[in-house]
């Protein structure tokens, strides 16, 4: 069972969607004994920082986030709150991945970044199995994370950031897997595989 965290920012009918797509049984819930209780947990999440954690505190779920042993997976700004700060707000968030999220310059470029991107493999990863090295994945986001030892790819949009990172049983996405057709749904495929290997 995969638990989904239902949060004012959460980003769930794209993401329970293609879960449904993979035929693998979830449930959405903002209760962390509920989300203890599934064998791994996707974070999704879009808008902004502040906000965000804002009511991940509201509802009892940074600590819990910071705290459970289940593997995690955050999508585009359920990644983001995985680092220790965010520009956005000048937000400190759940300090999972060491880093600080900064804004994209829109002097040189538009922001945010949308659309189709290529990711750069930087090491072999089980999320990253069966992916081309340089696969296409959907981005839409204002800021960005620092590429750091560990980044596990790296995309450029005016400079290069981090498309996937991870440490131990966390793991995050910039962008979109549930919208990135079937390249996205392997990367979820290859996520629910590798939690298997936590217990």
């Amino acid at each position: 069972m995969i638990g989904i965290v239902q949060y004012r920012a959460g980003n769930l009918a794209s993401v329970s969607n293609a879960l449904d797509r993979l035929d693998v049984p979830f449930r959405i819930s903002d209760d962390p004994e509920i989300l203890e209780s599934c064998n791994a947990i996707l974070f999704p999440g879009v808008g902004h920082a502040g906000s965000a954690m804002e009511d991940l505190r509201n509802r009892g779920l940074d600590q819990w986030l910071r705290e459970t042993s289940k593997p995690l997976l955050g999508i585009c700004l359920g990644m983001q709150l995985l680092y220790e700060s965010s520009e956005e707000g000048e937000t400190e968030t759940l300090g999972l991945l060491p880093g600080r999220l900064r804004r994209f310059d829109s002097t040189n470029r538009k922001v945010p970044h949308m659309g189709w991107n290529q990711i750069h493999t930087l090491t072999d990863h089980p999320l990253l199995a069966g992916i081309e090295k340089n696969e296409y994945f959907y981005f839409v986001h204002s800021y960005y994370a620092p590429v750091t030892k560990q980044t596990l790819a790296r995309s450029d949009y005016g400079g290069e950031f981090a498309a996937i990172a991870g440490k131990g049983r966390v793991a995050g996405v910039q962008f979109h897997p549930e919208k990135s057709s079937s390249a996205g749904l392997r990367l979820l495929d290859n996520f629910i595989q590798w939690s298997h290997t936590f217990g």
